[in-house]
């Protein structure tokens, strides 16, 4: 890695890359993989805080990393990495919990949320999700993260710790910012909350066929289709609106907010089109990941990016040791 910015992101291993993954992180690591030092991960660490299936851990972190590669991110341009396959981040992450406190991520409301989810499931891994993904990014020193918006607490996080390290031990990381995309917060086909992968029914995989988007968009909650007035900032109905100017679709944006003011609006019609839309685009995705995985070296070039990771990772955490006084 050289002196150009650094950027650093990561996707938990919980299951293929749906859309708001896409949208959220992917696109913005594609525009930043040209210009800057890229690092780009599949968290599978991260993935154990939630209830998960290890049989199927190492499938769904292969999957992650196929879907990495099919969405355009190219292993010339940027280094892709396995959280686990790198003990570095453990390392450092312990470190940066020494000087953060508890209570802080108590209050956290992504650690909220996932309690009330989970209430059989609440470990100690989940309190401290935020300080191992700050140092998933201070490890690398990365200055830019591409990820949606419900992650900004926990790169506030990131940035505490940051300043903290550098007050107590001198200057080390720079404060990290998001990178947003338009797609920086995609909604749930169930017409509440974001599209995530452990709300079932809520999310459209890179990978689904057109009959599972058609499938999937039919059970996106409509009204009756005569309320009129203007199109609604929440729920299904403005899921669908969403999806359209996430897809660039304007011209029919236009036409069904004004059949929707009309109160004439058809949402079988609009889901249907919708679908087609989705699928164009998906298609060549799907095509290049079936061709990565008939052809390419996927295990080589693991083996060779976490080497080089392991390179810099290193450096980073010999100097925080250097500094707290451990060496």
């Amino acid at each position: 890695m050289d002196s150009k910015k650094k950027v650093y992101s990561g996707i938990r291993a919980t299951g293929r890359l749906h859309l708001g993954n896409y949208f959220g992180a992917v696109k913005g690591m594609l525009t930043l993989q040209d210009k800057y030092d890229c690092v780009f991960s599949v968290v599978d660490l991260h993935a154990t805080t939630t209830p998960y299936d290890p049989k199927k851990l190492q499938q769904q972190v292969r999957d992650v990393v196929l879907d990495y590669l099919a969405a355009g991110l190219d292993p010339e341009k940027c280094l892709i990495e396995i959280q686990s396959k790198v003990p570095e981040h453990t390392e450092l992450s312990f470190l940066l919990s020494t000087i953060y406190p508890v209570s802080r991520l108590e209050d956290l409301p992504t650690y909220k949320d996932k309690k009330a989810q989970f209430p059989k499931y609440i470990n100690m891994g989940l309190l401290y999700y935020p300080v191992l993904m700050a140092a998933d990014i201070l490890l690398y020193k990365a200055d830019l993260v591409p990820v949606g918006i419900d992650q900004e607490p926990h790169l506030e996080v990131t940035r505490e710790i940051a300043r903290k390290f550098n007050q107590m031990f001198g200057q080390t990381f720079s404060e990290c910012q998001r990178f947003a995309t338009k797609g920086e917060y995609v909604p749930s086909l169930t017409g509440s909350g974001k599209m995530g992968k452990s709300t079932e029914g809520s999310y459209i995989n890179l990978t689904d066929d057109l009959e599972t988007i058609k499938k999937r968009l039919a059970s996106v909650p409509t009204d009756s289709g005569v309320l009129g007035g203007e199109v609604p900032k929440t729920g299904g109905v403005a899921t669908l609106f969403t999806l359209l100017k996430l897809f660039d679709q304007e011209d029919l944006y236009n036409k069904y907010a004004q059949d929707y003011k009309d109160k004439k609006i058809r949402y079988s019609e609009m889901k249907e089109e919708l679908a087609g839309i989705i699928y164009k685009t998906l298609k060549p995705i799907q095509q290049k990941r079936a061709e990565i995985e008939s052809s390419f070296d996927l295990d080589g070039m693991i083996v060779k990016h976490t080497e080089i990771c392991r390179e810099v990772a290193s450096a980073t955490l010999i100097e925080v040791k250097q500094k707290m006084g451990l060496l």
